[in-house]
């Protein structure tokens, strides 16, 4: 007791030997409160200043990629050979064909009627069909890279593009009829695009892959594929060589208006899943273990992505036949400016995808002039160099 007393009585203990604050030091507190809050305040400014500076960015470089497809579009439309059109003249007859349909000779002229007729019917499917073609292969090639984790995965470097492509050829050989022509392409493509994904998904939950080991895989299913497509054309009729080898190099010529509908739904549709499924994907980027705490199943969610890439896959390589590396450029283009955020890489990719397909077939077409490079050669020029690259930097982890 007498200790306690003896701290009772102490400087410690005593409240009557505490100091009053002074009023000076009252002011000096509040001096350094007001420091500390304008301090928050200005590190709240300043994120909120990144915040929008992050999305001023990702919105320039959507809209400099809707710039580059727009003049692109005008410029591969007048440089087909011929029929003689001004550029601008190209928008004035797409615009006016929206407005008031197709017009007739008889009352607009005959120059109007061939103009609207060479532009709407015969040039500017290439182009949709071309769009559609990039958006899609980009969007594919995000999300095998994020659901895989591997910087060089993409539908042409995993086998997928040439599994579609020969179930395709198989059908047109064969002359396939289940459900209809455009139908039995798009079946027996997804069917043979599953074989590359299911094999390697098999192998890396029964063995330990690399990122490179899982790419020499997809590569080794690619090219038994390719050559069971050339074995094909032992069976070809002639009519179908040139078909084909449109299906092997990769090809926007030829297209019709009749391709794209099923293009285009289907892409639409994929893009739609994965755009609904791309926080979880985010999650599953960072690690099965994360996702698997966060209560997601990682397999199941993987799965369901990479049978809907299949799918949006299978279904350009059936009229564009296989066209590569759009799906391994665009990503880490886009990832530069935009993040590896799958919210907003997915739209940004698909974007860039379609603006890189164009320009690749505008290349094709006025670098050997008249000679004319199919889009997959062009493609594979500027894809090629980048995927030496993305090997020689290979690291443990997928992206920095």
């Amino acid at each position: 007791m007498s200790g306690l007393k003896d701290w009772l009585n102490s400087d410690v203990g005593s409240a009557k030997n505490t100091p009053h604050p002074t009023l000076e030091a009252i002011e000096q507190n509040e001096e350094l409160y007001a420091e500390w809050d304008d301090g928050e305040d200005e590190g709240a400014k300043s994120l909120d200043v990144q915040y929008r500076v992050g999305i001023l960015r990702k919105l320039m470089f959507i809209a400099v990629c809707i710039l580059i497809m727009f003049f692109s579009a005008g410029f591969i439309i007048t440089q087909q050979d011929g029929y003689s059109i001004e550029y601008w003249e190209v928008y004035q007859v797409i615009w006016n064909h929206l407005l008031h349909g197709s017009p007739d000779p008889y009352v607009d002229g005959w120059k109007a009627y061939f103009d609207d007729h060479v532009v709407c019917n015969l040039r500017l499917p290439r182009i949709a069909v071309g769009l559609v073609a990039g958006f899609g292969l980009a969007v594919a090639g995000a999300v095998m890279q994020s659901t895989m984790k591997n910087p060089m995965a993409d539908s042409y470097t995993t086998g997928v593009s040439s599994g579609a492509a020969f179930g395709a050829a198989l059908a047109i050989v064969l002359n396939v009829t289940i459900i209809g022509h455009d139908g039995d392409l798009l079946l027996l493509a997804f069917v043979f695009s599953l074989v590359p994904t299911a094999l390697m998904m098999i192998l890396s939950r029964y063995r330990k892959m690399s990122a490179t080991t899982m790419i020499l895989t997809g590569m080794a299913v690619m090219y038994i594929f390719s050559a069971c497509t050339t074995a094909l054309k032992l069976w070809a009729e002639p009519d179908a060589l040139s078909s084909l080898y449109r299906w092997q190099v990769g090809s926007l010529n030829n297209v019709l208006w009749s391709d794209f509908p099923m293009m285009f739904v289907v892409t639409l549709a994929g893009t739609i899943v994965i755009m609904l499924l791309s926080n979880r994907i985010n999650i599953l980027s960072s690690g099965d273990e994360s996702a698997k705490a966060l209560g997601i199943d990682a397999n199941r969610l993987r799965i369901i992505c990479l049978l809907t890439v299949s799918l949006v896959t299978a279904s350009i390589v059936s009229y564009v036949g296989t066209i590569g590396f759009v799906g391994l450029v665009a990503p880490h283009i886009a990832r530069i400016f935009i993040g590896s955020n799958n919210r907003y890489l997915i739209p940004a990719c698909a974007v860039f995808g379609a603006a890189l397909m164009i320009i690749s077939d505008f290349l094709g077409r006025t670098i050997l002039s008249p000679a004319v490079l199919e889009v997959g050669v062009v493609t594979a020029f500027i894809g090629g160099p980048m995927f030496l690259w993305l090997i020689f930097r290979q690291r443990k982890e997928a992206w920095s």
